[in-house]
């Protein structure tokens, strides 16, 4: 009979007991964090739940029982002018036009930032490696700040209209893209880019031929996907005075009573917009990853 080493000892067992008793007291260990963790987050909820509602005007518990109230005063008043909902459909497509123009092309600037953003921080690409945090961090900082916080700080520099929405979601797009589109590049083979650093190839030739025929599928995924994103940002700064289809729901929702047959119109117009392009990006997207 041969003995068999287990342990550093030749011939000398492990103690099961022992490693059972630690892995038993470890898990009860992470109960015990997890279970103080859940109640500080419980605790902390509800005192700022009960902070939030000793505040409000009215109290939630007495205004949560009209919240239905002017949804259903919407809906009836434009139950009852149905039959003009088509004509509204059309009398708003020049606005719903200019918010997909500003989704477009604010998407197309932030996604050629982001290219160049996350190709200079991408480790074992980067072109100044101790610049890497440098650009990581300027891409988190264009992610924190809000796309209306953007726009309302120019809107006092430029004044309204779509072009300070533009530069406020583009500024946005090329952060949250550029993380995205850095964490794509780190994955890509490095031997096409040794091959041309090989031969003689710069930088910029190194990632045009090397790693963005790589990444170019996943890319261009996340940017279709940003630009669904981009549509409802750039109707959501519409009611900050950006024009396009969130200002006109603005003005008919400040009208009331009489116009609500519009503000029905415009939710429907631009629902239907959202879905169409859901649908197509949808289509693309996986034609692009997976090749169907």
């Amino acid at each position: 009979m041969v003995d068999i080493a287990f342990g550093p000892e030749r011939g000398k067992r492990p103690d099961t007991a022992s490693i059972q008793d630690s892995y038993l007291d470890m898990v009860r260990r992470k109960r015990m964090y997890g279970g103080i963790l859940l109640a500080l987050f419980i605790a902390t909820l509800a005192s700022g739940w009960m902070l939030a509602d000793s505040r409000n005007a009215g109290g939630f518990w007495n205004g949560i029982l009209n919240v239905f109230d002017f949804p259903s005063e919407v809906v009836a008043e434009a139950w009852v002018k149905r039959a003009l909902i088509p004509a509204l459909f059309i009398d708003h497509i020049p606005a719903l036009i200019e918010t997909l123009n500003i989704a477009a092309v604010a998407t197309l600037l932030g996604g050629v930032a982001a290219m160049s953003l996350s190709l200079l921080a991408t480790r074992g690409l980067a072109r100044w490696p101790r610049m890497i945090p440098v650009f990581r961090r300027s891409m988190d900082a264009l992610r924190a700040i809000p796309e209306i916080v953007i726009a309302l700080v120019l809107i006092y520099i430029l004044g309204g209209g779509p072009v300070p929405a533009v530069i406020a979601i583009a500024l946005h797009t090329g952060g949250a893209l550029g993380k995205l589109f850095s964490e794509v590049a780190e994955n890509a083979d490095l031997k096409p880019v040794e091959g041309l650093q090989s031969v003689g190839a710069s930088w910029t030739q190194q990632m045009w031929l090397g790693v963005i025929p790589q990444v170019a599928p996943n890319w261009l995924s996340y940017a279709l996907l940003r630009f669904e994103i981009n549509v409802r940002a750039s109707a959501i700064l519409g009611f900050v005075g950006e024009g396009g289809i969130g200002h006109d729901l603005k003005l008919a929702m400040q009208w009331g009573q009489g116009r609500y047959d519009e503000v029905v119109a415009i939710f429907l117009l631009l629902f239907f917009a959202i879905v169409v392009i859901d649908r197509t990006s949808d289509h693309f997207r996986n034609r692009l990853v997976k090749g169907r």
